[in-house]
């Protein structure tokens, strides 16, 4: 069985899987994945170079977080995509089916993805969880962490599929607005993963 871990910006995502990690759960993260293919895949460097422009990677030698690869020029790709979704579209072709693929062959049950559904990873795994906290929340983790103003976290909120529709596509939901404790909701969702596995196995 392979299980998604989804949920909007804000929402907690990363804390949750924090928590299965130490659990022993090996997770695939789609967004720090796709910074080290967008750095190191030949083929995506050449088609977002050709796409972008040649000035979306910053000149060879810069130092890299990944230890080889050429660094993403992000503001530039950032504006290029903020143009309009077929801008953002035209970079997801490139980068989506390639995450897909490298999760595919990572051998890992689990991933990470915010944009799940956006990007069609939804058909890659058998079960889906959503992380869900409040709006008001959300906003507040947002504008902490990313250092922006209340309009650009509503903004970048507005970009993602509704809370209320991806509640309705999710097979689990973990709710991290402390009306409940996280720890049993997560071992709660372990049981019931195993519990399919062993069914699946028969």
């Amino acid at each position: 069985m392979r299980i998604a871990i989804t949920g909007g910006i804000g929402s907690g995502k990363s804390f949750v899987c924090r928590m299965l990690a130490e659990r022993g759960i090996d997770i695939y993260s789609c967004d720090t994945e796709a910074q080290r293919i967008i750095a190191t895949h030949p083929g995506v460097q050449s088609e977002l170079s050709a796409l972008v422009g040649d000035d979306v990677y910053l000149p060879e030698g810069t130092p890299m977080p990944f230890g080889a690869g050429r660094r993403i020029n992000k503001s530039l790709l950032s504006a290029f995509m903020h143009r309009g979704p077929h801008f953002a579209a035209k970079v997801n072709a490139i980068v989506h089916p390639r995450v897909a693929e490298d999760f595919l062959e990572s051998g890992r049950r689990w991933m990470e993805c915010a944009i799940l559904f956006e990007s069609g990873f939804d058909r890659y795994v058998d079960c889906i969880v959503n992380i869900t906290c409040p709006l008001e929340e959300r906003i507040a983790r947002i504008m902490a962490r990313d250092h922006c103003d209340r309009s650009t976290a509503l903004r970048w909120i507005g970009m993602q599929i509704s809370e209320e529709e991806r509640c309705a596509r999710s097979h689990h939901i973990i709710h991290n607005d402390g009306s409940q404790p996280l720890l049993p909701q997560i071992e709660r969702l372990l049981l019931c993963v195993k519990t399919s596995n062993d069914a699946a196995r028969g």
